[in-house]
Protein backbone atom coordinates (compact mmCIF):
# COMPACT_ATOMS: atom_id res chain seq x y z
CA UNK A 1 0.00 0.00 0.00
CA UNK A 2 1.37 3.44 -1.03
CA UNK A 3 2.89 5.51 1.90
CA UNK A 4 1.17 8.89 3.09
CA UNK A 5 3.00 12.06 1.54
CA UNK A 6 2.07 15.68 2.17
CA UNK A 7 0.55 16.29 -1.38
CA UNK A 8 -2.54 13.26 0.30
CA UNK A 9 -3.36 15.65 3.51
CA UNK A 10 -5.82 18.22 3.05
CA UNK A 11 -4.41 21.88 4.57
CA UNK A 12 -5.61 22.73 7.85
CA UNK A 13 -8.04 25.02 7.03
CA UNK A 14 -9.72 22.76 4.47
CA UNK A 15 -9.97 19.99 6.93
CA UNK A 16 -11.44 21.90 9.44
CA UNK A 17 -14.67 22.50 6.83
CA UNK A 18 -14.66 18.80 6.14
CA UNK A 19 -13.61 17.39 9.06
CA UNK A 20 -17.41 16.18 10.48
CA UNK A 21 -18.17 14.30 6.79
CA UNK A 22 -14.54 12.66 6.95
CA UNK A 23 -14.79 11.65 10.59
CA UNK A 24 -18.12 10.17 9.78
CA UNK A 25 -17.04 8.27 6.80
CA UNK A 26 -14.03 7.03 8.98
CA UNK A 27 -16.22 5.83 11.66
CA UNK A 28 -18.21 3.75 9.16
CA UNK A 29 -14.28 2.52 7.94
CA UNK A 30 -13.11 1.94 11.09
CA UNK A 31 -16.67 -0.92 12.37
CA UNK A 32 -15.39 -2.69 8.73
CA UNK A 33 -11.76 -3.17 10.28
CA UNK A 34 -12.44 -4.09 14.11
CA UNK A 35 -12.16 -7.40 15.67
CA UNK A 36 -13.16 -8.48 19.36
CA UNK A 37 -10.42 -10.97 20.57
CA UNK A 38 -12.50 -12.04 23.54
CA UNK A 39 -14.17 -9.42 25.94
CA UNK A 40 -11.69 -6.51 26.65
CA UNK A 41 -8.56 -6.85 23.77
CA UNK A 42 -9.63 -5.35 19.99
CA UNK A 43 -7.69 -5.27 17.14
CA UNK A 44 -7.98 -2.25 14.70
CA UNK A 45 -6.66 -3.54 11.45
CA UNK A 46 -4.65 0.12 10.37
CA UNK A 47 -4.84 0.92 6.52
CA UNK A 48 -3.99 4.03 4.11
CA UNK A 49 -7.41 5.85 5.02
CA UNK A 50 -6.93 5.27 9.04
CA UNK A 51 -3.94 6.55 8.67
CA UNK A 52 -4.23 9.82 7.13
CA UNK A 53 -7.00 10.63 9.45
CA UNK A 54 -4.79 9.82 12.59
CA UNK A 55 -2.07 12.37 10.61
CA UNK A 56 -5.37 14.64 9.90
CA UNK A 57 -6.09 14.79 13.45
CA UNK A 58 -2.48 15.16 15.01
CA UNK A 59 -1.67 18.31 12.69
CA UNK A 60 -5.12 19.83 13.79
CA UNK A 61 -4.61 19.33 17.50
CA UNK A 62 -1.17 20.37 17.27
CA UNK A 63 -1.46 23.10 15.16
CA UNK A 64 0.87 22.00 12.45
CA UNK A 65 1.60 24.15 9.69
CA UNK A 66 5.64 23.77 9.36
CA UNK A 67 6.72 22.03 6.50
CA UNK A 68 9.51 19.53 8.29
CA UNK A 69 6.25 19.03 11.52
CA UNK A 70 4.79 17.56 8.78
CA UNK A 71 7.26 15.62 7.39
CA UNK A 72 8.04 14.38 10.87
CA UNK A 73 4.30 13.11 11.36
CA UNK A 74 4.17 11.36 8.13
CA UNK A 75 7.43 9.53 9.26
CA UNK A 76 5.33 8.75 12.54
CA UNK A 77 2.24 7.15 10.93
CA UNK A 78 3.38 5.78 7.85
CA UNK A 79 4.92 2.64 9.27
CA UNK A 80 1.23 2.35 10.54
CA UNK A 81 -0.02 1.39 6.42
CA UNK A 82 0.07 -2.58 5.46
CA UNK A 83 3.34 -3.40 2.96
CA UNK A 84 1.34 -5.56 0.85
CA UNK A 85 2.32 -8.72 2.57
CA UNK A 86 1.33 -8.06 6.06
CA UNK A 87 -1.15 -6.82 8.12
CA UNK A 88 -1.35 -4.21 10.77
CA UNK A 89 -3.09 -3.78 13.77
CA UNK A 90 -3.61 -1.34 16.82
CA UNK A 91 -4.06 -3.78 19.70
CA UNK A 92 -6.29 -2.28 22.53
CA UNK A 93 -6.73 -3.95 25.87
CA UNK A 94 -9.89 -2.59 27.38
CA UNK A 95 -11.04 -2.37 30.78
CA UNK A 96 -13.87 -0.31 32.46
CA UNK A 97 -12.47 0.33 35.77
CA UNK A 98 -8.75 1.80 36.36
CA UNK A 99 -8.06 -0.73 39.56
CA UNK A 100 -8.61 -3.40 37.53
CA UNK A 101 -7.09 -2.35 34.41
CA UNK A 102 -3.63 -2.07 36.47
CA UNK A 103 -4.50 -5.48 38.13
CA UNK A 104 -5.31 -7.03 34.41
CA UNK A 105 -2.16 -5.17 32.83
CA UNK A 106 0.19 -7.04 35.03
CA UNK A 107 -1.18 -10.45 34.59
CA UNK A 108 -1.28 -9.92 31.05
CA UNK A 109 2.50 -9.42 30.72
CA UNK A 110 3.64 -10.37 27.14
CA UNK A 111 -0.33 -10.91 25.51
CA UNK A 112 0.98 -8.74 22.48
CA UNK A 113 3.55 -11.51 21.63
CA UNK A 114 1.02 -13.86 21.79
CA UNK A 115 -1.69 -13.07 19.25
CA UNK A 116 -1.66 -14.87 15.80
CA UNK A 117 -3.77 -14.91 12.68
CA UNK A 118 -4.25 -17.95 10.57
CA UNK A 119 -4.92 -18.16 6.86
CA UNK A 120 -6.98 -21.80 6.38
CA UNK A 121 -5.13 -24.70 7.60
CA UNK A 122 -1.82 -23.13 7.29
CA UNK A 123 0.44 -22.19 10.15
CA UNK A 124 -0.58 -19.47 12.73
CA UNK A 125 1.25 -16.18 12.43
CA UNK A 126 1.93 -14.65 15.92
CA UNK A 127 2.82 -11.00 16.02
CA UNK A 128 5.72 -8.47 15.53
CA UNK A 129 4.98 -6.13 18.23
CA UNK A 130 6.37 -2.69 19.09
CA UNK A 131 9.12 -2.18 16.33
CA UNK A 132 8.79 1.71 17.01
CA UNK A 133 9.76 1.24 20.91
CA UNK A 134 8.46 -0.65 23.91
CA UNK A 135 5.56 -0.39 25.75
CA UNK A 136 5.68 -2.97 28.77
CA UNK A 137 7.98 -2.97 31.14
CA UNK A 138 9.06 -5.54 33.95
CA UNK A 139 5.99 -5.32 35.71
CA UNK A 140 3.04 -4.86 33.23
CA UNK A 141 2.07 -5.06 29.58
CA UNK A 142 0.96 -1.60 27.58
CA UNK A 143 -2.78 -1.43 27.24
CA UNK A 144 -2.02 -0.44 23.75
CA UNK A 145 0.36 -2.07 20.79
CA UNK A 146 0.90 -1.73 17.71
CA UNK A 147 1.78 -5.22 15.42
CA UNK A 148 2.50 -6.74 12.52
CA UNK A 149 1.67 -10.29 11.22
CA UNK A 150 3.98 -11.07 8.30
CA UNK A 151 2.20 -13.69 5.42
CA UNK A 152 4.05 -15.48 3.68
CA UNK A 153 3.56 -16.28 -0.71
CA UNK A 154 1.13 -18.94 0.27
CA UNK A 155 -0.87 -17.55 2.93
CA UNK A 156 -1.50 -14.51 0.39
CA UNK A 157 -2.42 -17.15 -2.16
CA UNK A 158 -5.06 -18.47 0.01
CA UNK A 159 -6.58 -15.07 1.01
CA UNK A 160 -6.34 -14.33 -2.72
CA UNK A 161 -8.26 -17.32 -3.71
CA UNK A 162 -11.15 -16.52 -0.81
CA UNK A 163 -9.67 -18.93 2.11
CA UNK A 164 -11.14 -18.22 5.61
CA UNK A 165 -9.07 -16.14 8.02
CA UNK A 166 -9.26 -16.76 11.99
CA UNK A 167 -7.17 -15.11 14.82
CA UNK A 168 -6.81 -15.72 18.42
CA UNK A 169 -4.84 -14.96 21.44
CA UNK A 170 -2.87 -17.70 23.34
CA UNK A 171 -1.59 -16.43 26.68
CA UNK A 172 -1.46 -17.88 29.92
CA UNK A 173 -3.54 -15.11 31.74
CA UNK A 174 -6.08 -14.85 28.59
CA UNK A 175 -7.43 -16.73 25.67
CA UNK A 176 -9.30 -16.25 22.54
CA UNK A 177 -9.91 -17.49 19.14
CA UNK A 178 -12.41 -15.90 16.45
CA UNK A 179 -14.32 -18.33 13.74
CA UNK A 180 -13.52 -17.52 10.06
CA UNK A 181 -13.62 -13.65 10.29
CA UNK A 182 -16.59 -11.91 8.96
CA UNK A 183 -16.82 -11.65 5.25
CA UNK A 184 -16.53 -7.38 5.30
CA UNK A 185 -13.70 -8.15 7.49
CA UNK A 186 -11.80 -10.68 5.64
CA UNK A 187 -12.70 -8.19 2.35
CA UNK A 188 -11.24 -5.20 4.28
CA UNK A 189 -7.62 -7.44 5.19
CA UNK A 190 -7.31 -9.03 1.18
CA UNK A 191 -7.52 -5.45 0.31
CA UNK A 192 -4.14 -4.65 2.23
CA UNK A 193 -1.97 -7.17 0.46
CA UNK A 194 -0.51 -7.24 -2.95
Amino acid sequence: MKKLSRNDLYPLEHYSEIRDEFRHKIMAHKNSRRLMLGDVVMLLFEDRLLTQYQIQEMLRIEKIFDAAAIEEELATYNPLIPDGSNWKATMMIQYGDADERRRQLRNLKGIEDRVWMQVENLARVYAIADEDLERSNEEKTSAVHFLRFELDANMIAAVKSGGSIRAGINHAHYQAETDPLPERLRLALLGDIK
